[in-house]
């Protein structure tokens, strides 16, 4: 059983990791603009390609690293990770004349920010899980909406900061919370018996079923980057809002993950998670489809489709890790991990590959389009992944037939 102090490092952790995770794009604007690094879209997509990269190793290695040297530690090292990617940035920051360091410090601070995330956020899922064994889909849920208050959180950062004319006080914000959090979690217990036990990864190993969860994580991660990192740049190309307002955007789409997260743990009872996982990636191709056709000049309704199309993206991560965590309990320990580590495949798909298509004169507004029909695909694979899943007439038998 956890204790309090626990329980609260772990959810505190969900937010400051959400605020790391979220500071490069949500400074997208300042890495594009001629006023600062000057990146072109092919080179700010490039830039979240070592991200990728360290976060997949690192997620696909956590499980064996915390059988060997204990989950706390792989937890500490990803806030470690993370510090290490906020202090290279800031230091970038003073070198911006220096067009070729700057961007390569800038590609060091994406890889251990990748290597930050893939360490600490399966460990925390894992935490959430271990620490609620009785509620895991709600633990879950919950962890990863307070994960989401930080990526709400990041852009509002920005925009203030922005609006002082110092935007570098977003990371050194998220460094002076990295270095609290670790403080704080080096003196509790932070235990997880049963990862500890878990057996050696192999190859073999691997439950066929995982590889249905693994390409639902591929889809989902590409629907939920092309909304995250670059929507602050369909908002001022194709929409043409400013800067403050494309900012509002991805605020509001991170603000709906979170209150969708919240609200479908709330109403678990009486709207089940299998319901909310078929009916989410259907409303997003909806919303996809909404900004795809949005006209110039309507940045309003731009921040409007962009909060629809957060709360499609909402559940659906954590439910793909709690079902999973559920079903293939032989291979919980490993669960989250290999679901973060596809999840970032998908994530850098849709981060480096939509950058050279932007520079060769497809819009962002096509690009929306297509992922409209990708959301509708993951619709369709979501009756695969829940295919094992108890129905919502045996998991809550109390409200009979009526669930189903």
């Amino acid at each position: 059983m956890a204790t309090r102090n626990e329980t609260t490092v772990v959810y505190t952790a969900g937010v400051v990791q959400g605020i790391a995770l979220v500071t490069f794009p949500a400074a997208g604007t300042v890495f594009t603009s001629s006023a600062h690094y000057g990146l072109s879209s092919a080179q700010y997509g490039t830039l979240f390609l070592p991200q990728v990269v360290a976060a997949i190793a690192a997620s696909l290695l956590g499980a064996d690293l915390g059988g060997r040297f204990g989950v706390k530690r792989v937890y500490l090292a990803g806030l470690a990770g993370g510090l290490l990617s906020m202090t290279l940035l800031i230091v970038s920051s003073a070198v911006t004349s220096e067009k070729g360091l700057a961007y390569g410090l800038l590609l060091l601070a994406t890889a251990s920010l990748g290597v930050g995330f893939g360490l600490a956020v399966p460990a925390l899922n894992t935490f959430a899980a271990a620490f609620h064994a009785a509620a895991v889909d709600r633990a879950v849920l919950v962890l990863n909406a307070l994960l989401g208050v930080g990526t709400v959180l990041a852009p509002v950062f920005v925009a203030l900061f922005l609006g002082l004319g110092f935007w570098q006080g977003l990371p050194i914000t998220s460094a002076i919370l990295l270095v609290a959090l670790l403080v704080a979690s080096v003196r509790l217990p932070l235990r997880v018996q049963a990862i500890g036990n878990a057996p050696p990864r192999s190859t073999a190993g691997i439950p066929a079923r995982f590889w249905i969860y693994a390409g639902f994580a591929v889809l989902y991660g590409i629907c939920e980057t092309v909304n995250g990192n670059w929507s602050q740049l369909d908002m001022t190309r194709e929409l043409g809002a400013s800067n403050t307002v494309a900012s509002l955007a991805l605020t509001a789409f991170w603000a709906m993950v979170t209150a969708g997260r919240v609200g479908f743990a709330a109403i678990q009872r009486w709207f089940p998670s299998r319901v909310v996982y078929h009916s989410l990636p259907f409303l997003l191709a909806g919303a996809f489809v909404i900004i795809a056709v949005l006209p110039h000049g309507q940045p309003a309704l731009g921040v409007l489709a962009f909060g629809l199309a957060g709360l499609g993206c909402s559940a659906l991560l954590p439910l793909t890790i709690s079902f999973g965590q559920e079903e293939l309990t032989s291979f919980a320990a490993r669960m989250a991990g290999g679901v973060i580590a596809f999840y970032q495949l998908g994530y850098g798909i849709a981060a480096f590959g939509i950058g050279p298509l932007v520079d060769g004169g497809v819009s962002l507004s096509t690009v929306y389009g297509f992922c409209a029909a990708i959301a509708v695909g993951m619709g369709g694979w979501s009756f695969a992944v829940a295919r094992h899943r108890p129905s919502p007439a045996a998991r809550y038998p109390h409200l009979g037939h009526a669930l189903e």
